[in-house]
């Protein structure tokens, strides 16, 4: 919830006519926006962070029971005694005393963006290329903190970074809750734009500002929002939006029209730019003598009912100066 949400619902509690009577008068100020993105910046981010131990006055969650998609109590709260196998546990930020006693199994340790965080590395293994061939690595871990530790090594010096980030589409079955701003919330996407521009500062701090390129994947549900948010913190990077084919039937929906794109943003900086794919002589795992000019119909998607001829039913047709298919 946003904080002006969060004390809406407080005063609806103790008054609601009170409520009421503030969330009528506040609702007409929420439409007069400014040009541009309007959001609550300072809605409170918590992360969790699985596999630390808990210990006494560790801020945790209680998870749900083990093999329920329940999305579980998101309620923060204290342990102020580990006995064993058990913790007890008292529910921070609420005006009524709540103690309670489960396992600590059951708990998962949580951290907000005001606590002090000393992210560091530890190397759990390599996978060698061979010879003095180069080598990739890969940091585990929760991805604002990784890049917030990476500006303290690499700041302006990353040739490209790619988010796919979560799109806000409802929802609820991976580990950054799709489903990021609650349905009640005032402003509606707030806490999904929050997320995205803390994660997009620090981007702009380790790109390369003379030679580099950001890519964003998005759907329709939050593609409009992300293109403002990007001209506001990118304003000098030139961005372009290509559309992505991912099934070229469609994705079959309820009430909707079939869904067979998703978009990708570019943002690129100084002397990046796209250039002809030029692969090596071995890219079809057989010997060329010569170096191979990109094969375009190698990317495009096939298999069953790619090709038109696949699909006698779909009716093509032109209006003006845009061409639309039906698919039938």
């Amino acid at each position: 919830m946003s904080r002006l949400t969060d004390l809406l619902r407080a005063a609806k509690q103790l008054d609601p006519r009170l409520g009421k009577d503030l969330e009528e008068e506040i609702l007409p100020l929420q439409k007069r926006l400014p040009f541009g993105l309007n959001f609550e910046r300072h809605a409170p981010e918590a992360v969790e962070l699985a596999g630390h131990k808990i210990r006494k006055g560790s801020k945790v969650r209680v998870l749900p029971p083990r093999g329920s998609s329940a999305r579980g109590d998101k309620r923060l709260w204290r342990v102020d005694k580990v006995i064993g196998d058990a913790a007890e546990i008292s529910l921070l930020d609420s005006s009524e005393d709540e103690t309670v006693t489960t396992q600590v199994d059951d708990l998962i340790l949580v951290a907000e963006f005001r606590d002090w965080i000393y992210p560091g590395l530890r190397q759990d293994g390599t996978v060698e290329c061979g010879g003095d061939k180069p080598f990739h690595s890969v940091i585990n871990g929760e991805n604002f903190h990784v890049l917030e530790q990476l500006t303290f090594t690499h700041e302006h010096a990353v040739d490209a970074i790619y988010i796919d980030p979560p799109y806000n589409t409802g929802s609820r079955d991976w580990k950054y809750n799709n489903d990021y701003v609650e349905g009640d919330d005032l402003y509606r996407h707030s806490k999904w734009l929050a997320f995205m521009e803390r994660r997009l500062q620090l981007a702009k701090r380790l790109l390369k500002p003379n030679d580099s390129v950001l890519i964003v994947t998005i759907d329709e549900k939050e593609y409009l929002r992300l293109g403002l948010l990007l001209e506001q913190i990118f304003p000098e990077g030139r961005i372009q939006m290509v559309s992505i084919a991912i099934s070229p039937p469609g994705a079959k929906r309820d009430a909707a029209f079939r869904r067979s794109d998703e978009y990708a943003f570019f943002v690129s900086f100084g002397d990046a730019a796209p250039s002809p794919l030029v692969l090596s002589p071995e890219w079809d795992g057989a010997k060329r003598t010569t170096t191979m000019n990109l094969r375009w119909v190698s990317m495009i998607r096939s298999g069953t009912g790619a090709l038109r001829r696949d699909r006698p039913g779909m009716l093509a047709y032109s209006t003006g100066r845009s061409n639309s298919c039906y698919w039938d």
